[in-house]
């Protein structure tokens, strides 16, 4: 039996083409009220991330993000974000090309989805919110074993995409 040969890494390419918001909304359903008291608000994050072929190569990743901020059941604020970007992969396997879509790209725009919702809140009238690093290796693993375990299963469905 003939062992496949390792790829050549020299013809290996990823390139970042383009970065930008697809859809963004930000809602404070009790303002300016909410503004009068003492508030301990409490945030939840959300967050998956999609992939589109958009050309041979060129993949569309889109990460979204939800946030909503709570004060016991009345919500504060809610913010949706979805942030896009195309990237142009060249040599990879299939395996690799998985990795990166589900790992490599959201990481690539989870600090520009940061820096947007950050700016959004901050202009609704609240403190800087600052979103906390986000491991998305760890995030991918997870959703692969997530994925193995489900195929294991008889009828089981295996979740689509890395998150």
């Amino acid at each position: 039996m003939a062992e496949k040969a390792p790829a050549d890494d020299s013809n290996k390419q990823l390139l970042l083409q383009k970065i930008y918001i697809k859809d963004c909304s930000f809602e404070s359903p009790r303002a300016p009220a909410i503004f009068k008291g003492n508030l301990t608000p409490q945030t939840q994050l959300n967050i998956k991330s999609s992939a589109k072929e958009v050309d041979t190569d060129t993949q569309e990743v889109t990460l979204t993000l939800t946030v909503e901020a709570k004060d016991q059941e009345k919500t504060l604020f809610l913010v949706e974000l979805e942030q896009a970007g195309v990237f142009l992969m060249q040599g990879y396997t299939e395996e690799e090309r998985q990795m990166l879509i589900g790992s490599y790209c959201p990481g690539a725009l989870y600090p520009f989805a940061r820096e947007a919702i950050s700016a959004m809140v901050t202009r609704g009238g609240f403190p800087q919110l600052l979103l906390q690093p986000i491991n998305f290796d760890a995030l991918y693993a997870q959703a692969v074993q997530e994925r193995l375990k489900g195929n294991g299963k008889k009828g089981a469905k295996a979740p689509k995409g890395a998150h």
